[in-house]
């Protein structure tokens, strides 16, 4: 199955030889047994590189996710004592990546250092639920699932919060209405959370009496953060994410009421060693505390 993989992500027989370090004779004679072990060809050998046949199509998708699942098992063994030795992979969304992990990937290599850590990263929460059932990661790090079978560890909430510049009329506010917000135009993303299948915030938006006027739109939650920071809109995005940004350009302000969304780690299969440690550091650890606006403009230096 492997080596079935490695000809369909090479695109040719050579090359995939190369990549696995074997003969190509061997890779052939390999990719043959595996086609009379299923009863057809798997691969169209071409003059220039292969094709997936109908059969092959069917079959690549379970051989990907066994290929992982082998690596996977690898990994577990190696780290299960004590989670020391082997390599760790972690799949997340891009906003929990830049705002939570690098903390707690500091941490864990100053605990284990035995143990690397491999990051994936997708834009959306459906994205990450369909690499983390394909095997791509031992687990995953996002907002808990609505319907998973296999194990999930609750570790927190992330909030949501409204991003403006600190000259912004509203950034002296402890917190504000999401109906205060109807003049404001947004800088929007597009790893923005989808309830069924509309944007998180033109629903929320829509309840509230109108429809956000869009300035810009952005791929990164990070990038919108900024944009909002150089008032270029306002953004809805994770407190977490706005983290770094606050105290220099723009401030973060909690809605009324407010918006939380729990977050979980969860895997297709029991945490144990690396993958269960990591687990229970993210649970037991508290966030950084956030500044406030009062607390930014203490620390602004005064300008003779």
């Amino acid at each position: 199955m492997e080596y079935f993989v490695a000809v369909v992500e090479e695109s040719s027989f050579t090359r995939a030889a190369e990549a696995l370090h074997v003969t190509q004779p061997a890779l052939s004679h390999q990719i043959k047994a595996l086609e009379r072990s299923v009863g057809g060809e798997l691969l169209e050998r071409l003059p220039r590189g292969v094709r997936l046949t109908a059969m092959g199509r069917a079959y690549l998708p379970h051989a990907e996710r066994a290929v992982r699942s082998a690596a996977q098992a690898r990994r577990a063994a190696r780290a299960a004592a004590g989670a020391e030795g082997g390599e760790l992979h972690i799949a997340t969304v891009h906003a929990l990546a830049v705002g939570v992990l690098p903390e707690f990937f500091a941490r864990w290599r100053r605990e284990h250092p035995g143990v690397g850590l491999v990051l994936h990263e997708y834009g959306t929460t459906e994205a990450l639920e369909e690499q983390i059932e394909r095997g791509t990661a031992d687990l995953a790090l996002g907002p808990a699932p609505a319907h998973w079978e296999g194990p999930l560890v609750p570790v927190g909430d992330e909030e949501i919060v409204i991003v403006v510049p600190f000259d912004d009329r509203l950034a002296g506010r402890t917190s504000v209405r999401l109906e205060e917000l109807s003049d404001h135009t947004w800088v929007r993303c597009a790893m923005e959370p989808l309830v069924h299948g509309q944007p998180l915030l033109d629903r929320a938006c829509a309840k509230a009496g109108f429809q956000p006027r869009t300035a810009v739109r952005t791929e990164h939650t990070s990038t919108a953060v900024r944009m909002a920071a150089a008032g270029v809109g306002i953004v809805c995005a994770p407190l977490h994410v706005v983290r770094g940004a606050i105290g220099e350009d723009c401030v973060a302000l909690p809605l009324d009421p407010g918006w939380r969304r729990a977050l979980a780690v969860f895997s297709r299969v029991e945490l144990t060693g690396a993958a269960a440690a990591f687990a229970e550091m993210l649970r037991d650890s508290q966030p950084s505390p956030v500044r406030t606006h009062d607390d930014c403009v203490r620390a602004r230096p005064v300008v003779a």
